[in-house]
Order: structure tokens, then sequence, then C-alpha cells
């Protein structure tokens, strides 16, 4: 087995319960063996056969960036609506237009699969291109079972095209689709009672999550998807209080949810019940940009609650067309107040709890090597100097890859 040597190195380690800390270890060594990270320091007492050694020459070592809420697969282009939305038409009017997320659907169903793909890899290769090494891909865009299954499909495709790891999510119940209009509970008796046993059975998905909105679903129709969910022991999110304070995500809390995501609208008496349930808290301050929103998440309470905070790019073509994990990560310190730390945190070690990923987002013996070099005087800089740097090197499960 192969061992490689990373020395003269700087690291921000990402390790620790503090997310005030990035857990700095400077002028040391890191050591890789197989797919995992063998230790921090000279690892003088080991008998290594092949090593490799590398010179990082006073560069630092990050985590690879994980990319937590996307929804890059799809078809067609949304640039007609967002000149809607210069002109001062709503998302929610033009939603009601025959617009938004079912207009996707109808470009994205008379796609094939290799033409979901070549545009899911040109999508994933910016977000690798930056950094990233692990890449949530969600499904909904399709609302039938032969597109959700072709959009899942490719998800799971696009790590034989890009050095990534994908996980999976069924996004089924994000809008109603033609066929049920006037009927949302029958089709939610369509994603649970036909799509989610189908998704469990060909091991399609590992979460499950709801667009809980008054322009998606309702309390109560979330509430049959989680139980569904439950019974086929898939994992639950939740996008909530994007638009208004639906209680989406203290119902999350109940069924242990990996994520709540966007929480513009999250009220500070729900706070308590995220913190009990061990959810994190996934800003996406792309969406919050791109449509010129005002109420910012409740990043003070989340931080007096011990809340994980996760940043993701909610990669989509309808609200956030961001192909660029560290520009979030700005924006989130920009607009929402984090911290260097908190946002380098964000996109390593709590986006890795928001997708149930224990050995993934630090640098410690055991865990993934999934890592990246970066020719910078600061891991600061990564975060301040917008579309600045690029890695110098990476590795993909202990595997070099750039």
């Amino acid at each position: 087995m192969t061992t490689t040597q990373i020395k003269n190195v700087n690291l921000a380690t990402m390790t620790g319960a503090k997310n005030d800390t990035l857990a700095i270890q400077e002028n040391t060594e890191l050591w890789l063996q197989g797919s995992k990270i063998l230790g921090i320091g000279p690892q003088q007492h080991q008998d290594f056969v092949h090593t490799d050694t590398v010179d990082a020459q006073g560069m630092w070592c990050l985590p690879g960036f994980i990319d937590c809420h996307t929804h890059l697969v799809y078809g067609g282009s949304r640039a007609g609506e967002f000149q809607q939305r210069l002109s001062g038409v709503s998302y929610q009017q033009i939603n009601e237009q025959g617009g938004g997320i079912k207009s996707t659907v109808a470009a994205t169903r008379v796609l094939d699969e290799q033409a979901l793909l070549d545009a899911a890899i040109r999508r994933t290769a910016r977000l690798t291109e930056e950094g990233v090494t692990t890449v949530e891909i969600k499904s909904g865009y399709g609302l039938d079972k032969d597109t959700e299954t072709r959009m899942l499909t490719v998800a799971a495709r696009v790590p034989d095209h890009l050095p990534v790891n994908v996980q999976r999510t069924y996004l089924g119940a994000h809008a109603l689709p033609v066929e049920y209009q006037g009927n949302s509970d029958g089709y939610i008796d369509y994603v649970c009672q036909t799509m989610m046993p189908y998704i469990a059975q060909h091991k399609l998905a590992s979460a499950v999550d709801v667009f809980c909105e008054s322009v998606g679903f309702s309390l109560t129709q979330t509430r049959r998807v989680f139980e569904a969910a439950q019974r086929y022991n898939l994992q639950v999110k939740i996008h909530a209080e994007q638009l208004s304070d639906s209680k989406g995500a203290r119902l999350a809390a109940e069924f242990q949810a990996l994520s709540v995501d966007h929480i513009e609208y999250l009220h500070e008496e729900d706070i308590s019940a995220i913190a009990d349930a061990g959810s994190v808290a996934v800003l996406l301050p792309g969406a919050f940009y791109f449509l010129k929103e005002t109420k910012l998440p409740p990043v003070e309470a989340l931080r007096s609650h011990q809340v994980p905070m996760a940043i993701a790019t909610d990669m989509n073509p309808g609200t956030s067309p961001v192909s660029s994990i560290l520009i979030c990560a700005n924006m989130a310190c920009i607009q929402f107040g984090l911290t260097i730390e908190e946002a380098l945190r964000g996109i390593t070690v709590n986006a890795a709890r928001a997708l149930a990923l224990p050995l993934k987002g630090q640098l410690a013996a055991g865990y993934d090597a999934d890592l990246c070099l970066w020719d910078i005087d600061s891991p600061a800089d990564l975060i301040y100097e917008i579309n600045g740097f690029r890695p110098s090197a990476k590795w993909l499960g202990g595997k070099r890859v750039l």
C-alpha cells in the first residue's frame, strides 16, 4: 500500500467542536495511506515500504470542500425569468404564471440521460476546479418516475468523469407536476407509496428532501413524506423558512433531519429544537443574493444555541445559478455576518455533518484523504479574494488527482 508524506505544510485541520477555530498546525507533515489520513507530524515508528514525498513548500492544506446542497442536474435555462425579476416580477408571480420550477421540469423531462449528464459534468467541473471534493445532488426536476430516476442515475455517473464524491437526495416533493394540478395530496401519495419504495429498493438516494413552503408543500404533507422516509430508512432534509415562517424546520427536527436549509424566516423559538435534534443549519447566500432577499437568517441565535452552520451553493437554474463554493462562503460573511472561521468550517466539517459523512471535512487520522493544497498566505485569503485561487494539488480518497 502506497504511503504519501506531505512535508513542509501548514494545516487547517477543522478538528474540534468549536466553530471559531480552524485548528491550525503549522510547518508540519501530513501522512496518507490508502484512502485515509494516517496521521499528522513525523511518523517515526512506522515502516513504510512505498512512500511518495510531496514538498508543500509552506503551502496550506485544507480538507476538500463539500457542497452540501445543489440541484445541478437539470435541463434548460431560466435566463428569461432572471430578466423578469430584474424588471420587478417576484419569484411567486413567476411561479403562478407557470414559470419557476415547473418550466425546468418541462425542459428536463425531454432530455435523455447523456444530455443531462453532459450538462451536469460542466456544472460540477466548475465546483471541482475550486477545491470541491464532495457534492450533494438532488432530484426534483422530473416529478415523475422516469425523469426522477434518470436524474439520480446521472448524478451517480458524474464521478466517472470528474474527481468528486456524490451524495444523492430524492426531492420528489419539490413542486406539483402538471399531472396532479389541484390534487397535491394525491401527488404526495404517489411520492410516498410509489416513488419512495422504488428509490429505496434501487438505492438511488440516501436522503429525502421536501420544499415546505407556501409555494411548495404543507406541514401535513411534509410530515407524510418524512414518515414514509423513515419506513424506508432514508434520512431527511428540508427546504424551510425561505419565504415565510412555515415551521418546517421544527417539524424536520422531530425527525432528526440531517439539515434545515435556507431558514431566513426561522424563528428563534424553534432553534432549540434544531439544536436538540443535531441538525445542521445550511445557509444558502446565493439564493438570498439572487432573489434580492432582505430577511437575514438568525445567525446570532444559531451561534448561541451552538447549531452547526454549513454553507452551500444551492446551484440551480432559477434562484441560485452559482457554481462557486468560495463566492458563496464570501457572501455568507458579507451578507450574513459569518466569520472567516465559520465560513471555512461551513464548507468542510459542518457540510460533512449535513450529509452524514462523519469521516470527511477534517484533517485527522482515520479520516478520508480528500484534501487540497493552496498557495496562499493564510486560509483567510480563500474567503477574502473573490475568484482568486485554485488548488495547487488535490487528493481524493488518497489518490492524487491534480
